[in-house]
């Protein structure tokens, strides 16, 4: 295993943990999953707890999805390639590669948190694992509360007419959720929007010297296409739009 390798290992793992622990988290608070998530809580054996744990782990791709800055990042890299006018380049595979890495820097902090009071001490048979899904999913969840709208909580409210909290503690998971995933949508399309700006004035801009010139029949794609790429090469464009989505989480 290369170095490069054994470096990125174990925050990969720490992460994996953490999304395990949100697994436990929110099938203790599903009807569906109810019995897995007493299991999960209770002290059962360690063949019970494997196989607890390796059902929850099937569900870990929505809980990445939906409960860290994946959506937001993984949307903003899409339109991105969309309004170079390459909606095939670079591939998927490429995308939602870069978008993980991405995704584990943001929440470089919540992950450290997660690993030193709750995985750490679980580890070292210091708490029981209820302790452990308790004290891992506090970070997490003030990391929603911290991206999440208050218009966008009150609609999931109102959907699920349920009444408004009276403190951030009192707000249920299963409402801070999907207003943390609306709010992330939100803030994607509008930065998304603002990537947008720039390569729509270039391609007005050939538009309309083509169509001065006289060369109606020439596609405006065919020119504005290499000078958006040329453009966007110069800047450094992948290194700012990834600097600018972590600062958007950062600050």
């Amino acid at each position: 295993m290369s170095a490069s390798l054994r470096r990125w290992r174990l925050p990969l793992l720490i992460l994996v943990a953490l999304l395990a622990l949100l697994a436990a988290s929110v099938a203790s608070a599903h009807p569906a999953v109810e019995a897995l998530g007493q299991a999960v809580k209770q002290d059962y054996s360690p063949v019970v707890r494997t196989f607890v744990l390796l059902s929850l782990l099937s569900v870990i791709p929505v809980l990445l999805i939906g409960l860290t800055s994946f959506t937001r990042i993984i949307i903003v890299l899409s339109l991105l390639r969309h309004a170079l006018g390459l909606p095939q380049t670079p591939p998927n595979s490429v995308l939602v590669t870069l978008a993980m890495f991405l995704t584990l820097f943001s929440m470089a902090p919540v992950v450290d948190q997660v690993n030193n009071q709750a995985l750490q001490p679980y580890l070292q048979e210091k708490i029981t694992v209820t302790q452990a899904i308790d004290i891992g999913s506090a970070p997490v969840r003030e990391f929603m509360v911290r991206q999440t709208r208050e218009s966008d909580l009150s609609a999931v409210l109102e959907m699920a007419r349920a009444p408004r909290p009276k403190t951030i503690d009192d707000i249920k998971f299963v409402h801070l959720a999907p207003a943390f995933l609306l709010s992330e949508l939100k803030t994607a399309f509008q930065i998304g929007f603002v990537i947008f700006l720039p390569f729509l004035l270039v391609d007005l801009v050939v538009a309309a010297i083509l169509m001065a010139l006289g060369m109606i029949m020439v596609p405006p794609t065919t020119i504005s296409l290499p000078l958006k790429i040329l453009l966007f090469i110069l800047i450094d464009g992948w290194v700012l739009v990834s600097k600018a989505l972590l600062s958007s989480y950062w600050t």
